[in-house]
């Protein structure tokens, strides 16, 4: 197939599963398309990684979905946005679409003025972070709470069990206690928590994450070069993993609407 072709499937990829809660919105706003997921489970968490890891894992896979004649590719991880993105764009001369944490969002909503960002480690430390609360915070005080262990829950398919909501409710108190009103969503596995998020939260809390902005981006870019699909035609997905294919199945059948096959990279 000649490069830029509209029938030119859309890549996606995240550290795991995570990504998928991206991959929903997408579907949602391009049913057309044809989308590869990669979860890249075998190498998960990238959270708490040093940096060249992440890096190479994120070259490893972008290599992966070029070989699969993608017209485009999300990075539907917070993690490897922050830290290999710059990197990944430099290299590859297809539209790269990233994620980042909904903080301009959150604190145009706060009424409180007192924003809190559960992410991963190397998220919160990362300097696209800092820039994004320095460039959107102005007189709000943002609260980050790294939350090591969510992510692994996620990829366990344990989103109601009671350990779950041991660290959930670890997580969330401190920027409770500090007056947080509003509660960001900075890593893509989260949103499947987000059920538990509210309740631990309250419902006065917020809580907001970035994978729709990130699928009407998309949108707009595909839009903007002429790749968009035809409307005509009904998408499909279709999904990979570096980890198990059975144990990896399991956890996307629980989280994926529809049928899922997964194969193994």
């Amino acid at each position: 197939m000649r490069s830029g072709s509209s029938e030119q499937p859309i890549g996606v990829f995240d550290s795991g599963v995570g990504g998928l809660s991206v991959l929903r919105e997408i579907r949602r706003e391009l049913p057309a398309e044809d989308l590869i997921y990669v979860a890249d489970s075998g190498y998960a968490p990238y959270g708490d990684r040093p940096e060249g890891y992440v890096r190479d894992r994120a070259v490893a896979i972008m290599e992966f979905l070029r070989s699969k004649d993608t017209k485009a590719v999300v990075v539907a991880c917070n993690t490897a946005t922050g830290i290999a993105v710059d990197a990944l764009r430099a290299r590859y001369d297809v539209p790269i679409v990233a994620i980042e944490p909904a903080v301009k969002p959150a604190v145009a909503r706060s009424r409180s003025r007192i924003v809190g960002v559960l992410a991963t480690t190397q998220t919160l430390a990362g300097q696209k972070f800092a820039k994004l609360v320095s460039t959107h915070a102005g007189d709000v005080e943002v609260l980050t709470q790294a939350a090591p262990g969510l992510v692994d829950q996620v990829e366990a398919g344990q989103l109601d069990a009671a350990s779950t909501r041991s660290l959930v409710e670890r997580y969330l108190r401190p920027m409770l206690e500090k007056g947080a009103d509003t509660i960001v969503l900075g890593c893509t596995h989260y949103p499947f928590l987000e059920d538990l998020i509210r309740e631990v939260a309250g419902p006065d809390v917020a809580v907001i994450d970035s994978a729709a902005p990130v699928a009407r981006e998309l949108r707009r870019r595909l839009q903007a070069a002429g790749l968009l699909a035809p409307d005509d035609r009904r998408g499909s997905e279709t999904f990979w993993t570096t980890g198990s294919d059975d144990r990896v199945r399991g956890v996307i059948a629980q989280l994926w609407t529809g049928d899922v096959e997964v194969r193994e990279v």
